[in-house]
């Protein structure tokens, strides 16, 4: 099973209402959001950061960046930076490069969201492919990930 079908059973599964979405091949999550016409504040973006050595899961709106510092002083780690893609590829199999679901339950993972992305009534994000994306309600996503929230991200 891939990506976009474990994401798609799992939501039925949880009673999610979605909207599945197949268009042209985009790999920036800015350009993701043009394509749908949707707002990137409402575009879930999916950034692996290493603190202390640890991999986490931060989810910031497309057009925000991942702030280093609030997250640093949030899990008190005494170094946090972007991780590479060699560093978690292997924790997600089943999606492509870049187009990880910000479902970090499903892949054993603590997910950090962004207050903004938070504020949200649907949120959009890749399903394993550049060319699969879903829209479901933040208070879905909320409840099934149970991510921390709070400002992790500036708009740049």
């Amino acid at each position: 099973m891939d990506c976009r079908e474990r994401v798609q059973q799992y939501l039925q599964d949880e009673n999610v209402n979605y909207e599945m979405f197949t268009h042209p091949e985009v790999y920036t999550i800015q350009e993701l959001a043009a394509t749908l016409h949707v707002p990137g504040r409402q575009v879930a973006k999916v950034v692996m950061v290493k603190a202390d050595q640890k991999l986490v899961m931060v989810v910031v709106p497309a057009p925000y960046r991942v702030n280093l510092e609030r997250i640093q002083t949030h899990l008190g780690s005494n170094v946090v930076e972007l991780a590479k893609e060699s560093d978690f590829s292997s924790l997600f199999p089943d999606c492509l490069p870049g187009a990880m679901p910000p479902l970090g339950n499903l892949y054993r993972m603590t997910v950090y969201v962004d207050e903004v992305l938070a504020a949200q009534t649907h949120v959009v994000f890749r399903v394993g492919t550049h060319r699969h994306s879903i829209k479901i309600p933040y208070a879905d996503l909320s409840r099934l990930v149970q991510p921390v929230v709070g400002q992790f991200a500036w708009q740049f």
